[in-house]
């Protein structure tokens, strides 16, 4: 794989199965987990936003790493999110998941507490000090965490060995041309969007930290490798055949929708943990048709 893809091209953000009890399946967890390698995915990120960390105790996100990475070894990159707004428990979370034999780490920007950017750059070295031969994977989402990672920071950033990219999901296809700029190009940005993911590798970006590969996962590899192969008109005929499903499955909070996708496609996934609910009626019938519009489900 090129330098430029640490983790590939294609990262599934992967959904946290329950039971119906509200425990995690870790054996639904692992047949998902080969399913979408099987479909596409060059890498997973298990207990990321789409996986539900924030109801996860930290003992359950390292037994669903371990499972994870026992499911699929060497066939994807999986990278564990274990980023957190307090820097020790980030630390302490990714020295264990780097002890798994994991191939790398999520670290979101740290939430609620909001802080500057110079106290950004010193969170983020200190993991990356603290676990200097595993590879880090920052993510940058200020519509949750309140606070948003500055491309001149990551350039500060990008300096350590071992920080190797950065999920955008600012929803400004603007931050991607700023951080290409700045950034060497052995240094691997991935849209954090599904729906940006043509638009941000227009301007630099190598491919998608994605939810729609629970479901697509296929297609989007077409897209990406058509748009470096110089194929734009095909790679825009996929982003406008899929462009229905990537609005679906952001009706309300991810990840509800794809939760609800999963299960018309017959998943046994249970319930998202409070205070995520259900998808509504609406919800579901309005990602049935775009399944079955796509030959993905017959009503």
């Amino acid at each position: 794989m090129p330098q430029s893809y640490p983790f590939g091209r294609v990262i599934t953000a992967m959904i946290t199965p329950f039971t119906a009890e509200g425990q995690v399946a870790y054996d639904i967890a692992q047949s998902l987990a080969i399913h979408l390698v099987d479909q596409g995915s060059d890498g997973l990120v298990i207990c990321g936003t789409t996986g539900e960390s924030p109801t996860l105790t930290w003992e359950e996100e390292h037994q669903l790493f371990r499972a994870v990475k026992e499911a699929v070894g060497d066939r994807a990159a999986v990278i564990a999110g274990t980023g957190s707004n307090c820097t020790r428990e980030a630390i302490a979370a990714t020295q264990s998941a780097a002890a798994l034999g994991l191939d790398g780490s999520l670290q979101v920007v740290p939430y609620y507490n909001k802080p500057p950017q110079e106290g950004l750059y010193a969170h983020f070295r200190a993991i990356a000090e603290a676990c200097p031969d595993f590879p880090l994977m920052l993510y940058n989402i200020p519509g949750r965490t309140g606070q948003s990672l500055q491309p001149e920071t990551v350039a500060r950033l990008a300096t350590l060995p071992n920080v190797v990219a950065i999920k955008a999901a600012s929803g400004n296809v603007e931050e991607v041309s700023a951080l290409r700029q700045l950034l060497p190009a052995s240094f691997a940005i991935y849209s954090g969007d599904d729906s940006l993911t043509l638009p941000m590798l227009a301007v630099g970006a190598q491919g998608v930290v994605s939810v729609a590969s629970h479901l697509v996962g296929p297609q989007l590899q077409t897209l990406i490798q058509a748009f470096e192969a110089g194929n734009v008109a095909q790679a825009q005929q996929l982003h406008q055949q899929l462009y229905p499903l990537f609005k679906a499955l952001f009706l309300t909070t991810n990840p509800i929708p794809v939760r609800a996708a999963l299960e018309l496609l017959g998943w046994s996934i249970g319930q998202p943990r409070l205070p995520l609910v259900p998808a509504s009626s609406e919800i579901r019938q309005a990602l049935a048709s775009c399944l079955a519009e796509l030959g993905l489900y017959e009503p």
